[in-house]
């Protein structure tokens, strides 16, 4: 699948140019050619993408501790913090191994001790045996069956939720993919420190790095999910990437252990044995192992850092997509595999070309018309909606000539989402039940005479909505379909009708 791949075999002999020991603020900007990648390679990726990827949202291209390529599909920017999903797993990993260098904790500790509260009253001997690295390799030997018992949402503490699961399996002999497990070594860094997982990490790892403005969801117990919930921007992966590509070194100091980087992104599990699959490849310490000498940090939906040794390359990419395997094998097709060891001749019209591109990236808005007979009589008009699991009360669409504000009530709280007119909007906002908001870009169109049709983009996030509002005399009907769900929960919701206020 790779063309050229000898060449890429000769890149683990190219001496490391390190741009990280410099006093530059940001990661220098470089052209692709004089880091040894063709800018038509990139902007074979990029059509690529476009072509076979609904949808990615954003990448970066580091070689050598250059940027050589990166871009923001509209209605993304840079400036953006972007969901990890279980990207966050490899960040609570790299928490566990600051612990464990200053002594405060050991891999080899017993779980069950940091947690007498919780404890089993007869715990079992498979439960007493596993250990923090079992964890971290998602060796605890848990059993599927059992391990789908436990939920975030439940009423117990979710530490003694944990604990009380069956330990079918021989701790370190099992893999089974583990997100609790991650929940739990943040819990243990909490416990051992006396510091939460994301105040622990703020001074040691986000604000050496240059991270700014990190955000961490927490669970009702006041502790960091750990597996899940951190926004950072496209570039923080990639400054994340590269401190592990350069063994934890950044700025000219050792924030993170060689030994631990190492170990880290080691085969500590076997996960498979299927050659074509980079999800059978070995898995570390929250750290994926691939093809080709390449290890990932990995998300839901296609959140990636992707960290190449050999070839002295880090790839950050956030995505909506259910086709993770598809990502990868782009990056491996065009980007690793037209990597030359050498810098290349300049190619002006090659750079220019994929400099149009990047400059123009953007997400399909909304197709349809831009107006509709019945726009005039429903302009404003309110309609409530029967009670609902989404605590969707009511909505009503203003319309002001081609563009189109969506008010949404929702268990009492308003959000507005103006809609471009074959155009993105942002500014919006989708209130949730839950109480987290989301921000919300969005485009709208007719697509027949008596429905408006909106894509909201939650643009912090890999979630896209197609709300369809049909009007009939004094009702509408809602229809709202998602992207991408997670697990087997459905991307269609069920469909809600709202009787208008007054009738």
């Amino acid at each position: 699948m790779i063309p050229r791949f000898v060449a890429v075999t000769l890149l683990a002999c190219l001496p490391v140019v390190s741009a990280d020991d410099g006093p530059a603020a940001d990661m220098p900007r470089s052209s692709p050619e004089a880091q040894g990648i063709p800018s038509s390679a990139l902007l074979a990726f990029v059509n690529a993408a476009e072509a076979k990827i609904d949808a990615l949202h954003s990448f970066m291209v580091v070689r050598h501790g250059h940027v050589v390529a990166e871009g923001w599909w509209s209605p993304y920017e840079k400036a953006d913090p972007h969901m990890l999903f279980s990207l966050s797993k490899s960040f609570t990993s790299t928490g566990i191994g600051l612990a464990a260098a200053a002594g405060r904790l050991s891999i080899d500790d017993p779980v069950l001790p940091y947690f007498p509260e919780d404890a089993p009253a007869d715990p079992s001997a498979n439960l007493k045996a596993m250990r923090v690295r079992d964890l971290l390799a998602m060796s605890t030997g848990h059993h599927a069956d059992d391990l789908q018992k436990f939920s975030f949402a439940g009423d117990e503490r979710l530490t003694k939720a944990f604990l009380a699961l069956p330990v079918a399996h021989k701790p370190g002999t099992h893999f089974l993919y583990n997100t609790p497990a991650t929940y739990m070594l943040s819990a243990i860094l909490q416990k051992a420190t006396g510091t939460d997982l994301m105040d622990f990490l703020r001074p040691r790892l986000f604000a050496p790095l240059g991270i700014r403005n990190p955000s961490w969801e927490k669970s009702r117990d006041g502790i960091t999910l750990g597996g899940y919930g951190l926004k950072v921007t496209t570039e923080d992966i990639a400054r994340f990437g590269q401190l592990y590509l350069r063994q934890g070194r950044w700025r000219g100091k050792q924030l993170v252990s060689a030994d631990w980087i190492a170990a880290a992104t080691a085969r500590q599990a076997s996960n498979g044995s299927n050659p074509a699959s980079d999800w059978e490849q070995g898995y570390g310490y929250q750290f994926w192992r691939c093809r080709h000498g390449v290890y990932r940090g990995d998300g839901a939906f296609g959140q990636f850092c992707i960290v190449m040794p050999a070839p002295d390359t880090v790839v950050a990419i956030t995505s909506g997509t259910r086709d993770l395997q598809g990502v990868l094998n782009l990056v491996w097709e065009h980007i690793l595999g037209p990597m030359r060891a050498s810098p290349l001749p300049a190619d002006a019209a090659g750079r220019a070309a994929l400099g149009r591109k990047l400059a123009a990236l953007t997400l399909a808005p909304q197709p349809g018309r831009s107006s509709s007979a019945v726009a005039a009589s429903v302009s404003g008009r309110t309609y409530a909606f029967p009670a609902n699991d989404e605590k969707i009360e009511a909505a009503r669409v203003e319309f002001d000539g081609e563009a189109a504000t969506i008010v949404l009530k929702v268990a009492g709280r308003e959000g507005r989402m103006p809609c471009g007119a074959g155009a993105w909007r942002r500014g919006g906002t989708l209130p949730a039940a839950d109480g987290v908001d989301q921000p919300v870009a969005a485009s709208g169109a007719w697509t027949a005479d008596d429905t408006y049709t909106a894509r909201l983009y939650l643009n912090e996030t890999p979630f896209r909505v197609t709300a369809a509002f049909r009007f009939d005399g004094d009702r509408v009907t809602l229809d709202r379909e998602y992207n991408v769900a997670l697990g087997d929960a459905p991307t269609k919701r069920p469909t809600l009708v709202g009787q208008a206020e007054g009738y």
